[in-house]
């Protein structure tokens, strides 16, 4: 990832979001750019123009963490993007925090971990690394996700699915907000993670393959994963609309364990009962069918 180039993209989009009005600033008529002049943001954040350029131009190595601050004040950033531009600049800082061991594709879940993914029986609850693979799932989210499953690929991938998959669209009635929240994600996770190969290899297939990530990728928008309410359209038991919660988990830097759940006595949680009924079935076809090879083998 080039470094100075993030920086330098990341804040003009957000200059450019906030109006005058915003700002606190007078407008006028005559304004030929986007959101704030760049003066205007100087001002607020109590810097010279001439440094505010200077960063904006991409070289946001060696500022300080009261400017940071100060700048996403001015800025008007939220707690992700705040994080973000703090990111940037760590990862720019020649003698930045050492790149930390996040968890890729090959990780595997200890026997308690799964223990506790297979015991939670509500919903479905699995762990996922920064680039969205689903590492380890109970047997609910293998259903849940079984459009997933199917995709070709060493692990099945939540970001992968909603722009190369046409059924995706399906799955998340709420498209287009889904991708968005993907998106910002990835970009996040980018930030965070600079030298991890995999996640950058996913994104150049993504920006390659799908029009509508590289519309997405360009906003630099980036989001935190947290919790709150989405709506599902499963390909077997139909719409559901779930809770969910998502965690870090401090054991393993750089995994979320997150759990979807239905609110009791809804449509949903019925429909969750099916998913775990048509799960079970599965399981046994699939057992029977490894039996039968067996047997066939053996003869």
């Amino acid at each position: 990832m080039d470094n100075r180039a993030e920086a330098r993209k990341f804040l003009t989009s957000r200059r450019e979001k906030i109006t005058p009005d915003q700002a606190g600033l007078p407008g006028g008529p005559n304004r030929k750019v986007k959101g704030l002049r760049r003066t205007e943001v100087a001002v607020l954040a109590g810097i010279s123009v001439e440094y505010y350029t200077k960063l904006e131009r991409g070289q946001i190595s060696g500022a300080s963490p009261e400017i940071l601050d100060a700048l996403a004040k001015a800025l008007q950033l939220d707690d992700a993007e705040r994080a973000h531009l703090f990111d940037l600049a760590q990862a720019a800082s020649p003698v930045g925090r050492p790149p930390k061991r996040r968890a890729s594709t090959r990780w595997s879940a200890g026997p308690g971990l799964q223990w506790a993914l297979d015991g939670f029986t509500a919903g479905p609850a699995f762990v996922r690394n920064g680039r969205m693979d689903l590492l380890t799932v109970n047997p609910l989210a293998r259903a849940f996700y079984t459009e997933l499953y199917d995709m070709p690929g060493p692990v099945p991938n939540i970001a992968r699915h909603a722009f190369l998959d046409e059924r995706a669209c399906r799955f998340y009635p709420d498209w287009d907000g889904f991708a968005d929240i993907t998106v910002a994600i990835l970009r996040t996770e980018a930030a965070r993670d600079p030298h991890n190969k995999e996640l950058h290899d996913l994104i150049g297939e993504l920006s390659t393959r799908s029009d509508e990530f590289r519309r997405r990728w360009s906003k630099h928008d980036v989001r935190h994963h947290g919790s709150g309410f989405k709506i599902f359209r499963h390909p077997v038991v139909g719409e559901m609309t779930l809770a969910y919660e998502g965690m870090d988990m401090e054991a393993e830097h750089g995994l979320t364990f997150t759990v979807y759940t239905a609110e009791p006595g809804s449509k949903s949680e019925e429909a969750m009962r099916l998913l775990a009924s048509w799960a079970a079935s599965e399981r046994l076809d699939s057992e029977d069918a490894a039996d039968q090879s067996t047997d066939a083998r053996g003869k």
